[in-house]
């Protein structure tokens, strides 16, 4: 791993140029060329996922301008390599870089789903809407294998529990039969977010995110089972895709998306470093532009992360954009069915005694 300072470079497949050192720790180690080894010739870079097993996994927070107060992450990292993802520098946590370990180092919280049932099944639980995949995506390519997104799904099914999912993959699709069933109940809705209509740009942002376009069909096939699924346009980054908003939102909407939100870029921490690496590394020529732009909407920072600004930036581009998105977001009929999810189906689950003859005191 490398110091902020680091060369930056492209390695295929991954979203990030640099491998920043995690700031809790007391030394940094930069690579740097001896002669021996060509650039080129370094190990591939692979993903490793390690199991691991938690005391809790419902989350909670008190931030106003978020639509939920509860969330479960089944992962660690996340494989997809958005560049501009915010919850990089959780990655610091665990002593790992929020640059390439955060898209290739990733951790799988295996007793997800039996956790989730003991604290659904405690007296003092209070039913609110849990959102799924909060800071990492609960479909990223190794849940495929693992199933640990699915298993927590069938434990709220189970329990009636609300609950509402944000992704980028197509591996959604795969749970389309709970999904359904959740709907039937008005127990779940479905965002799907489309950054990008341009695949070039997705390749090179988001590397191993589901493409754009099908992305699109995605949002088709869950509107047509009768899930209600709503696109988000996250993040919004000038001067790269601000140009696509109405475009996004058509297209969405006549694959049968019913709501939509969008989400200005966030740089918060080691995120900055790493977006501006990105950007100098493939838009040298917009690069100065890009960051003007967003310092604009931040208030001549990188980031502000106070509620209320944080999530649209304030300053007139940040007006443009809202009035843009108002304007389309009625004309494609969006939000017109706003979902409102139901915490009358909700019954605890019974609770797992370890040994069955204490449950008769």
């Amino acid at each position: 791993m490398a110091d902020s300072g680091e060369r930056s470079r492209i390695t295929k497949g991954r979203g990030a140029t640099l491998a920043p050192s995690p700031r809790y720790l007391a030394t940094t180690r930069e690579e740097f060329d001896d002669g021996w080894t060509a650039l080129d010739e370094r190990p591939k870079l692979t993903t490793t996922i390690t199991p691991e097993w938690v005391k809790t996994i419902i989350s909670r927070n008190k931030s106003p301008d978020l639509p939920f107060e509860q969330s479960i992450n089944p992962y660690r990292g996340c494989e997809h390599g958005c560049v501009y993802c915010y919850a990089r520098p959780t990655h610091a946590y665990l002593d790992l870089s929020p640059g390439l370990d955060f898209e290739s180092r990733l951790f799988a919280k295996m007793n997800a789903p039996e956790v989730l049932h003991d604290e659904l099944a405690h007296a003092k639980y209070q039913c609110s809407p849990i959102a799924l995949g909060a800071n990492t995506d609960a479909y990223q390519p190794c849940e495929r294998q693992l199933e640990i997104t699915r298993k927590v799904l069938t434990v709220l099914s189970a329990s009636g529990h609300p609950v509402t999912v944000v992704t980028k993959a197509a591996l959604i699709e795969r749970d389309i039969d709970l999904l359904g069933a959740l709907a039937a109940r008005t127990l779940v809705e479905v965002f799907v977010s489309v950054t990008t209509l341009d695949h070039a740009l997705a390749r090179k942002m988001e590397p191993r995110a589901t493409a754009p376009m099908r992305r699109l069909e995605t949002i088709r096939r869950l509107a047509n089972a009768g899930i209600p699924v709503g696109v988000m346009v996250a993040p919004l980054i000038p001067g790269l895709n601000d140009d696509e908003l109405e475009t996004i939102l058509e297209q969405a909407a006549a694959c049968g998306a019913r709501t939509a939100s969008y989400v200005m870029l966030r740089l918060p921490r080691e995120v900055s470093p790493l977006f501006q690496a990105w950007l100098e590394q493939h838009y040298p020529l917009r690069a100065q532009k890009v960051m003007n732009v967003i310092r604009n909407l931040r208030g001549g920072r990188d980031y502000e992360s106070e509620f209320g600004t944080r999530m649209h930036g304030r300053g007139p581009f940040a007006e443009i954009i809202r009035a843009r998105f108002a304007r389309a977001r009625q004309r494609f009929k969006l939000n017109s069915q706003r979902t409102t999810l139901s915490c009358a189906h909700f019954m605890a689950p019974t609770p797992v005694v370890a040994n069955p003859q204490l449950a008769l005191f």
